[in-house]
């Protein structure tokens, strides 16, 4: 290890690039690199002495060993605190290599699992089988954010073809199915069997070899006529070929490349396999994978294509909620955005582009604008709606009887005034006085009759009748005037009702 250390220190690298490469702790790299190798041969040889304030605890740790010899050297450290609580403050580090010389001294081996014995197996047939897994990075954008990605990949067991695919969100039944589909497609077809984890995406339980698939893999499974079979639970050996696939994407693609977006990533994994993966010559074969693949893809089975459809495009949401669509600025609802990470989905037809979660469901549309830096911008969603125009009406319908005339109303109300219904229902509630039910009915009446849909005047119509009942019962009768005979003869002039109606 330390020949790696200055071999990698003279190509360059620095202690964080070592420790990638070696998983030495960094101080460890630090003291390597300040060593000679005439001094690194000295303290190497150099005998270690067992730590002088665990020397009062030797014959302890020795009769635990040996009664129990599994136990580890935290085991060791907890049991010492449990019965010594003068136990001297010492690093962990420290008892760990108290009790190695100790183990040293008195051959008190640490109990192990024999090594598993592995038998390579004979080359497969071509189009006999395919390996899938899945797998997750970090990497970094040209700011230095980091962003997490999660991958699909398969390989060809006898020719090596591999195919990638990236998202930013985990992978579903649904994604992982969309994902075969692009695999399929790009190997010209399927191979008579794939094998799998026993990961949920794909099955939901299992028992004794019986899988139950999930809904969406089992219709995909039977549409495709290959074979789904499943390794044993923590059992990755069982399907090496594309294990060591999944390292070398993250060790040989992904490694020091910056982060841009998913559609670039794919891209950029599309070129990758064709320029270094499928294009070099497989370590473990000594063929070149895109050749074998060439004699290979007579031997997949036919593969059904997904049926052609628009495809659903991950976008950014910016910060004043809005995505920019080819140079123009469309507008989204009010709490769209949640953060750098928050996108939407688009699917883009002739006339217009339909918006939707990360969940796949409705945001909204938008029609397409032809031009260039325009506001492509829809009224409500400058609105909050954390409180729901259906709350609002609803408590605008109890307030005014919750009755049949009362829906009525709010439905005609609603209708003539949609853009304004909101601010009405707020209105409406907030200098709401509370009126006998007689009272509302013929005012609700009257507004319907007229179309009088405003909140205001509905008000100020109940308030008024209000004040004229509270006047009628403050009336007291009087006794009757004695008219004199000229004034009983006196013809009054009358007004037309309808002109009333009119001023109304």
């Amino acid at each position: 290890m330390w020949y790696k250390v200055q071999e990698f220190t003279s190509q360059g690298l620095n202690k964080s690039q070592i420790r990638q490469e070696t998983g030495l702790d960094r101080a460890t790299i630090g003291k390597y690199q300040q060593m000679d190798e005439r001094a690194f041969h000295e303290w190497i040889q150099t005998k270690n002495h067992l730590p002088r304030k665990l020397k009062a605890y030797r014959q302890q740790v020795r009769q635990m060993l040996e009664k129990a010899p599994y136990l580890s050297a935290a085991q060791v450290e907890d049991r010492l605190k449990e019965t010594h609580s003068d136990l001297p403050e010492v690093h962990s580090k420290t008892v760990y290599n108290f009790v190695q010389a100790i183990r040293r001294e008195h051959a008190i081996a640490k109990p192990t699992k024999g090594p598993r014995i592995f038998i390579k197996l004979e080359q497969l047939p071509y189009g006999r089988q395919g390996q899938v897994d899945f797998g997750e990075t970090w990497m970094q954008d040209k700011a230095g954010k980091r962003h997490k990605v999660h991958f699909f990949t398969m390989v060809l067991s006898r020719s090596r073809q591999k195919y990638v695919c990236f998202q930013p969100q985990p992978f579903t039944a649904e994604a992982a199915v969309k994902a075969h589909y692009l695999a399929f497609e790009f190997f010209q077809g399927t191979p008579q069997q794939v094998l799998y984890d026993q990961d949920r995406v794909f099955v939901y339980d299992e028992n004794l070899g019986d899988f139950l698939l999930t809904g969406a893999f089992n219709t995909f499974c039977n549409g495709q006529g290959f074979q789904a079979v499943f390794c044993r639970k923590a059992d990755p050996q069982s399907k090496g070929k594309v294990e060591n696939v999944v390292k070398y994407i993250k060790q040989n693609f992904i490694r020091g490349r910056e982060y841009v977006n998913a559609e670039v990533l794919n891209q950029q994994a599309l070129s990758w396999l064709s320029r270094t993966a499928n294009a070099k010559v497989h370590a473990t074969t000594q063929l070149v994978p895109q050749a074998e693949w060439e004699i290979e893809k007579s031997h997949l089975l036919v593969f059904t294509p997904l049926p052609r459809e628009v495809a659903l495009r991950s976008y950014k949401v910016r910060k004043d909620h809005t995505f920019c669509y080819k140079s123009n600025f469309y507008s989204l609802p009010e709490d769209t955005y949640q953060g750098p990470e928050s996108y939407v989905l688009l699917k883009v037809m002739d006339q217009e582009i339909e918006v939707y979660t990360p969940e796949s469901s409705l945001l909204c549309t938008h029609a397409i604008s032809h031009g260039k830096g325009q506001l492509i911008c829809k009224t409500d969603h400058r609105r909050k709606k954390s409180k729901t125009l259906e709350m609002l009406q609803k408590q605008a319908q109890e307030l005014l009887g919750d009755d049949e005339l009362a829906r009525d109303y709010l439905k005609r109300f609603r209708d003539n005034k949609s853009r304004y219904f909101r601010d009405n229902l707020q209105y409406m509630i907030t200098h709401y006085k509370g009126y006998p039910q007689a009272m509302l009915t013929e005012a609700l009446l009257m507004s319907i009759e007229n179309k009088i849909f405003n909140a205001k005047d509905l008000i100020t119509l109940l308030n008024k009748k209000q004040q004229q009942q509270k006047a009628k019962v403050e009336i007291t009768p009087k006794e009757p005037a004695v008219l004199n005979q000229a004034t009983l003869h006196t013809i009054v002039e009358t007004s037309d009702i309808h002109t009333y109606e009119k001023l109304f």
